[in-house]
């Protein structure tokens, strides 16, 4: 499991309408995965949608599709892969009131196919690439938000 809090100083509402728009994922993720979502607008985010996206993982094309499961305005929201790489991911996005500001917790579940050698391939890449990931995350929303 990889899990990230990150501390806004702009209020909840604000900051839980900002993920709840799919397209600004496509802001906040590194340029070098080229993710884009295929999926065609408008969006509407609520238990049930599905979500397919495109990107690159070490310069392998991938399609991924991601379905709402649970959908809470504006304290959270949980993703998990239908379609994609893993053999399974579940992301919760965990939204809470902060003074002024906002508390997001990120929960992430995993598990990398590839049988014997998957804790391996999760050791020397997937979690370097996924730290990687959501430390280029937590700077973009923080210019963002503060």
């Amino acid at each position: 499991m990889l899990e990230r809090t990150q501390e806004f100083k702009s209020p909840l509402q604000d900051v839980f309408d900002f993920f709840a728009e799919p397209y600004n994922l496509e802001r906040i993720t590194p340029e070098f995965l080229k993710f884009s979502i295929v999926t065609s607008p408008p969006i509407k985010m609520e238990e049930g949608t599905r979500i397919s996206y495109r990107l690159k993982l070490r310069g392998i094309p991938v399609k991924w599709t991601s379905t709402i499961m649970d959908w809470n305005p504006p304290f959270g929201f949980t993703d998990e892969q239908t379609k994609g790489p893993y053999k399974y991911w579940r992301h919760e996005h965990k939204f809470e009131e902060n003074g002024a500001g906002t508390l997001v917790t990120d929960k992430i579940w995993y598990k990398v196919p590839g049988g014997p050698l998957a804790p391996i391939l999760n050791f020397f890449y997937v979690r370097r690439d996924l730290q990687k990931i959501f430390n280029y995350r937590a700077e973009t929303m923080k210019g963002i938000f503060d």
